[in-house]
């Protein structure tokens, strides 16, 4: 038995065919290419065939099931995909362009946001394994989380759940806040890249090597870099991150007293470093014996997290 693990990004696409123990079979990236609406759900169902078709024969295995991870939300009652990064999909039919394409017997679809398969991944194959509470905190470009709770993902009334980069960490709202959430705005990798560019600016006396680059070139590596060699305008930066991954890390465990808080995304990665510092600063706000209970850890699957949920998704993998 095998199934195929779709992980559709806002750049690129990635499938792979799984074997129910968690081999990995044959895998395929492809970029999008520029496509938008129904091109990329075309270019989806011709992955899958072609998994189908080549690499799973290869492997002498026959694909029961297909899962699929999609960046934004995957409104479950009606099999349709809100991905703000792809144009034409604000409700795109995916389900049924998936199923009526699929026509074998007995092969089931299903679909689910990226933040619910990175933890599905993790708990099938990574630092979450065994765990029936745990949380996966995706830091990239944004931030999100899949939360785990007694063995099932939390979806919410509108299958929106984990939309943490809207965590309010400070009392005073800006406007600049709207569209993303205080937590994002200040701690995701974007967030990180547009408050070393600010600081810089606002203050022009402000010694930092960051000023050998142009303003509009500096990255997250550059500014973790800065920060470890002890560039004082480097170091600002990354301990308001630390002070809000600290906070928000404290609600979570708060709220749904995980057994694990796995962090991933592009930005753990190098701030895998400040661990223990972002633990310390949650023992500051969060409820005592939930934080004794709980562990902090990097993502042991990497770029692969959605991947490998969107394969265990296919399998069956809990989604409701």
């Amino acid at each position: 038995m095998a199934v195929i693990g779709v992980d559709l990004g806002g750049t690129k696409l990635a499938a792979a065919v799984f074997r129910a123990s968690g081999e990995m079979l044959a895998r395929k990236v492809t970029p999008l290419d520029g496509r938008s609406g129904r091109d990329v759900g075309v270019l989806i169902v011709q992955e899958i065939r072609e998994l189908m078709d080549g690499g799973v024969q290869a492997g002498g295995e026959q694909v029961t099931g297909v899962g699929i991870s999609v960046p934004g939300i995957y409104r479950v009652t009606k099999g349709t995909v809100w991905a703000p990064n792809i144009p034409g999909w604000e409700d795109y039919p995916l389900l049924d362009e998936v199923s009526q394409t699929i026509t074998d017997n007995g092969i089931r679809v299903r679909i689910d946001s990226d933040r619910a398969c990175y933890i599905l991944g993790e708990a099938w194959l990574g630092a979450a394994r065994g765990c029936s509470n745990a949380i996966f905190l995706a830091v990239g470009t944004g931030i999100g989380a899949g939360v785990l709770c007694d063995g099932r993902i939390i979806r919410g009334h509108g299958d929106i759940a984990g939309a943490v980069g809207w965590m309010s960490l400070h009392p005073d709202f800006r406007e600049e806040y709207a569209s993303c959430g205080y937590f994002e705005y200040h701690a995701s990798g974007a967030g990180l890249v547009k408050s070393a560019r600010d600081l810089l600016e606002m203050e022009p006396g402000l010694q930092s090597v960051l000023r050998s680059k142009k303003v509009d070139e500096i990255g997250t590596r550059d500014v973790f870099e800065a920060s470890e060699a002890g560039d004082p305008a480097a170091a600002r930066i990354t301990g308001n991150a630390i002070r809000c991954w600290g906070m928000a890390v404290a609600n979570l465990v708060s709220t749904f007293n995980p057994e694990k808080i796995i962090f991933g995304g592009g930005v753990f990665g190098p701030a895998a470093n400040y661990l223990d510092d972002i633990a310390a600063e949650a023992r500051k706000w969060a409820q005592p014996i939930s934080m004794q209970q709980v562990r902090l850890e990097k993502s042991q699957l990497g770029g692969d997290a959605g991947l490998t949920g969107a394969g265990r998704l296919g399998l069956g993998g809990k989604s409701a």
